[in-house]
């Protein structure tokens, strides 16, 4: 999987890429076969913004957080991705285990090959 980081107008520090190698190690247990992530850290006076983008087979996820401090941004947004992953997941394992509803077939409702449909 390639992980990207940007800095917009602030530096991206080994501990920020820590947490983040640390949060994507999660997420791969969770998501279905991510190929890329997306990690943008910008700056605006007093907020820090971590935003997240994630590239899964079937899906993309994005998670946006701010606050004061960067990796209290960052693992907010972390978290977020992660409850998208588990509802995706979720969602997905409830359509393929739904029931298939169940048909009579009585005896003379199917006409055979030879035989002609009433009329």
């Amino acid at each position: 999987m390639t992980i990207e980081f940007t800095g917009r107008r602030t530096a991206v520090t080994p501990d920020l890429k820590a947490i983040a190698e640390a949060g994507m190690e999660r997420l791969a247990l969770v998501t279905n076969r991510c190929t890329s992530a997306h990690f943008i850290f910008s700056e605006d006076k007093y907020r820090k913004i971590a935003e997240i983008n994630l590239q899964c087979r079937n899906e993309s996820l994005v998670a946006t957080c701010e606050s004061t401090d960067m990796a209290a941004a960052l693992r907010d947004a972390l978290q977020k991705v992660e409850m998208q992953a588990i509802r995706h997941k979720e969602r997905f394992a409830t359509v393929r285990a739904r029931p298939r509803p169940e048909i009579e077939i009585t005896p003379g409702a199917i006409p055979g090959p030879m035989e002609p449909f009433p009329a």
